[in-house]
This record gives C-alpha cells, sequence and structure tokens, in this order.
C-alpha cells in the first residue's frame, strides 16, 4: 500500500506540470485519459460510459460479455437455466467470492441488489434514483433458493434480460457497503471485481488497485488512474507527451497521428453506437412532423461523418445502429437536401423557427460536440432556422437534458451505446418512457404503434420476429423523426507502445483485467 501512494503522489505531480514537460508514467501503473469526471461510482445511479469504463473494473455482474462480442458468458453466476415460457432464470452462483470489503457474495446480495433498485418499499431504494433499472422493469420477483442459487420470476418473457444483466447496471455492488455508506456509497465502492477502489479525488483522479484475491485471476497490473481530462486536446497533448497510457475518444484530427508513430498504438471497435440530437416533440416548432424530418433533410451528415469526424464514423438512419446487423430493416439515412427542407417548412406554414440548441462541452460517445453543434446550426440555419446555442459541462447537461427539455432547449445533443436494439427505443422513445416516469424520453416523443411494436419485440423468444420487428421500429422511428439523426461512431483509442493486450469491445466498455504494461 505504501508503494502505490508513492505512485499515486508521482502521478498528481505529473498532473500539475505542463504537458510538455511529463515524464513517463509509474511502471506498472495505468493512467487513463478520460473524457469527463464520473458522476458516481454506484453502477445503478449512473447512465454514462464514461463512468461505466470505469466500474466494470471494480465490479462484476452475474454475467458478462464474452471478449470481442455482445454474447453472454458467465461470470459471478457460473451456469443458468431458462423455463420453457421465458419467465423463470434460475443462476447458480459461484462460491467462496468475497466483495472487496471482506463480505460474502451470495445470493441474498444478488437479491438486495435488484430489490433495491426495483422495489420501492426496500430500505435502500432511496440511496437511488435508478434511472436505468428499466432494464429490468420484466423482473416480478427475485427468490433466495439457498445460499448459491437465486431465481429471477418475470412478469412476461423478456429476450433482452441476460444481455441487460451483462450491462452495467447489472453489476453487483456490496449490500453492506450499501448499508454503511447509504447514499454515499457512489464515493465508497465495494464490488467483487479486478481492482478495489482506493481513492477519488475530484476533477483529478479515480485510482483503482489490483485485487490480488480476484476470483477469475489478479490482473497484471498494480493499479489503474483515471484522469478526467474534458479538454480534448489537452488529453492529446498530454498523451504525445507520455502522461497518458491510454487515451479514449481520439479526436477524428491526431487518428492519423497516433497511427503513423510507431511511439503509439490506435485500436478502433465497431459498435452499437447512436449519436443524435433530440428533438423537443412537445412544445416549439418540434411539434410539427414536417418540422422535424426538414431539420434532417437540412443537414449534411456525409459531411459531417467525412471533414468533421474523418471518417471515423457512418451516417445514422435511425435508432437501431448497423452493429445489429441482424436486424431487417430496408432504411436509409435522410439525404442531404436544404431544397427539400424549405420546402417542408413552407408546407408547415413556419418561416424561420427559433431554436434553442442545448450542447455539451465533451461527454461518453459525444464526437467532438461542440464543432459538430456548430456545423449543425450552420447547416439548419441556411435553410430558415433560426439557432442559440447553449454549451454545458457534462454533468451538468446530463441532468438538464435527461429532465426533459420542456422550457429548457428545443433540441439537445445526445449519444447513446447500446447492449440490444430494445434498449435504446425502449428507454427513450417509449409513450411510458417520459422523464417524470423515470425514463429518457427528453424530447416527449409519443406513437402508441411504436410502444405496441416494442411490447412485442421485447416479449418474443423468437430471434427471426425480433428482427422484423425491430426493423419496423426503425423505419417507423425514421418516418417521425422525434431526433436528428447524426451518426453511427467506429469507437477508438490509442495507446503507447508499452501498454500490451489492449481491446477495444463492442460493448464500449473498458476491461483491463488483461492489460499489462
Amino acid at each position: 500500500m505504501k508503494r502505490l501512494f508513492r505512485t499515486l503522489s508521482a502521478v498528481a505531480a505529473l498532473a500539475l506540470v505542463a504537458p510538455a514537460a511529463l515524464a513517463q508514467t509509474p511502471p506498472n501503473v495505468l493512467i487513463v485519459g478520460q473524457i469527463a469526471e464520473p458522476q458516481s461510482l454506484d453502477p445503478h445511479t449512473v447512465t454514462a460510459t464514461n463512468d461505466f469504463r470505469i466500474l466494470v473494473n471494480v465490479y462484476d455482474g452475474l454475467v458478462r460479455f464474452k471478449p470481442g462480442t455482445l454474447e453472454v458468458e458467465p461470470s459471478l453466476a457460473e451456469s443458468w437455466q431458462v423455463s420453457e415460457d421465458g419467465k423463470t432464470y434460475k443462476f447458480k452462483l459461484r462460491s467462496g467470492v468475497k466483495f472487496h470489503d471482506g463480505s460474502d457474495f451470495n445470493a441474498d446480495a444478488v437479491k438486495f441488489n435488484f430489490d433495491r433498485m426495483l422495489d420501492e418499499k426496500h430500505p435502500f431504494y432511496s440511496t437511488g434514483p435508478f434511472p436505468l433499472s428499466f432494464n429490468f422493469a420484466s423482473v416480478d420477483t427475485v427468490t433466495v433458493k439457498d445460499a448459491q442459487t437465486v431465481e429471477f420470476q418475470l412478469k412476461e418473457a423478456f429476450a433482452p434480460l441476460l444481455s441487460n444483466l451483462a450491462y452495467p447496471t447489472g453489476l453487483i455492488v456490496s449490500p453492506a457497503a450499501v448499508e454503511q455508506y447509504g447514499k454515499d456509497f457512489g464515493r465508497h465502492p465495494s464490488g467483487t471485481g479486478p481492482f478495489k477502489f482506493v481513492e477519488w479525488q475530484s476533477s483529478q483522479r479515480v485510482v483503482v488497485e489490483r485485487n490480488a484475491d480476484y476470483w477469475d485471476g489478479a490482473p497484471a497490473l498494480e493499479a489503474v488512474v483515471f484522469r478526467p481530462i474534458t479538454d480534448a486536446n489537452t488529453r492529446v497533448a498530454e498523451m504525445m507527451a507520455g502522461g497518458l497510457d491510454v487515451m479514449v475518444e481520439v479526436p477524428p484530427d491526431n487518428v492519423a497521428t497516433f497511427r503513423n508513430d510507431p511511439n503509439f498504438a490506435v485500436s478502433e471497435q465497431v459498435g452499437p453506437h447512436v449519436w443524435f440530437s433530440i428533438l423537443n416533440t412537445k412544445s416549439g416548432p418540434f411539434t410539427d412532423k414536417k418540422v422535424r424530418q426538414a431539420a434532417n433533410y437540412a443537414v449534411n451528415k456525409q459531411s459531417l461523418v467525412d471533414n468533421v469526424l474523418q471518417g471515423t464514423a457512418t451516417v445514422s438512419a435511425g435508432p437501431i445502429p448497423p452493429a445489429f446487423n441482424w436486424v431487417k430493416s430496408p432504411v436509409e439515412p435522410y439525404p442531404y437536401d436544404p431544397e427539400k427542407a424549405k420546402a417542408l417548412l413552407a408546407e408547415a406554414g413556419v418561416s424561420n423557427p427559433s431554436l434553442t440548441f442545448a450542447i455539451t462541452e465533451g461527454g461518453s460517445g459525444m464526437l467532438d460536440p461542440i464543432t459538430m453543434g456548430a456545423a449543425i446550426q450552420a447547416d439548419l440555419q441556411a435553410v430558415g432556422f433560426q439557432v442559440k446555442i447553449e454549451t454545458y459541462e457534462w454533468n451538468s447537461f446530463l441532468s438538464r437534458v435527461n429532465t426533459g427539455l420542456e422550457g429548457k432547449a428545443d433540441m439537445a445533443e445526445m449519444a447513446w451505446m447500446t447492449n440490444d436494439p430494445d434498449t435504446l427505443p425502449y428507454l427513450t422513445l417509449r409513450s411510458d418512457a417520459l422523464p417524470d416516469k423515470g425514463g429518457f424520453n427528453s424530447g416527449y416523443y409519443q406513437n402508441p404503434k411504436l410502444d405496441e411494436i416494442l411490447a412485442k419485440a421485447r416479449s418474443s423468444t423468437d430471434q427471426a420476429e425480433r428482427a422484423q420487428l425491430y426493423g419496423e421500429v426503425q423505419q417507423i422511428v425514421h418516418d417521425d423523426a422525434p431526433w436528428l439523426f447524426v451518426a453511427n461512431w467506429k469507437q477508438n483509442a490509442v495507446t503507447q507502445a508499452a501498454v500490451k493486450g489492449f481491446e477495444l469491445q463492442p460493448s464500449f466498455l473498458l476491461n483491463l483485467k488483461g492489460v499489462s504494461k
């Protein structure tokens, strides 16, 4: 421990000097340049991939994504059985696993985790809110059968359950730590993962150290330091000067520079990412579908992809990203057609509509948001929209947008990385997912037909039927245009040449157990 804190002192000293003066990072300690400060280290209370990249190294779920895929494999549950009707899941848990605080992982701990998120009468439900508990809305009861067996009874068959359990909202936290710290648990996290929490210095670093007793084998690294560096140029400068070992979300301008330098390695991975702008369908000009469609025709998304993002993304057609290539959808992106946009505005009887556009300085998966926002503003203004931009720090932006755009903005940037085609439309476009009901439908879009199809798709156990239904979802949302559809990102990261075993995952998570330096 003394050695680790000497290392932390060295890291702190590095952070205080100019990038050009930075020395090599400490041996066997990985320094990761993050894009923002985490909101919390409680996986049940956060929504951002920025936070999840830390949390998957501290916690485990019952299941996890198999490396390089979105297929589910065992983790804290060594096996499971599913009933013929798809409504009962019985998990056999690993024995002998302990949380970092020394308490036992068992079936009671699993029940505590899900009851905490789903049962308003649970004594620690007040430690929320739990914004992505929607992922487990189908769960009726969680029952302890014995110390190593837990059973989930669903209200109805729910095809994405295992995938949702592998997502960070399904990570298992220590009940003892929640009981001890209450709402402050997010500052005192305890899981069963390969790394243990050490400290969180606000705006400076989150530090985790090797869990020597990890059930799946101890990691090679002594520690990982996650540093929040919001400004992309500063992250690049520190990476170039040797102050970071890993940098996530490399600005497009710098990808080629790093790729051509033998001191660095660039990783890229296609994944289920959607970058879009939420449109306020409740009030203002975007209550009219023609105006929403006009906005989609007005923006030159191919130019954004080619020139701003420099080929690191593709143009988006709807809420189902192309990474889910089993979904049957003929939908093509809106073409760039400013004359069509002007004609639609004329048909809607709208002249020079005024808009407030909320953007962020940077945040998970947001793809150069200030530059993108300015380019979108220019294209919209070219067809007659009057657009005022308001810029916010990432966590402030999330707090503002996730609670709904009413009275705040007419449109807002957003990005999601998802694990199933159900996730994004169910949490952000369903009528019952409005912000006052705990959902993320910040633009207040409602379509009963879409609700019906989503309900059917998530309860189907027939993959071919699901493929057809999500194709219909893509078609409906594309036509109704509750969003300005922009891009699907090919995620990237850069590492120092000394870093070995680093791989990006289609889940957009950052699993560091297998990394060495």
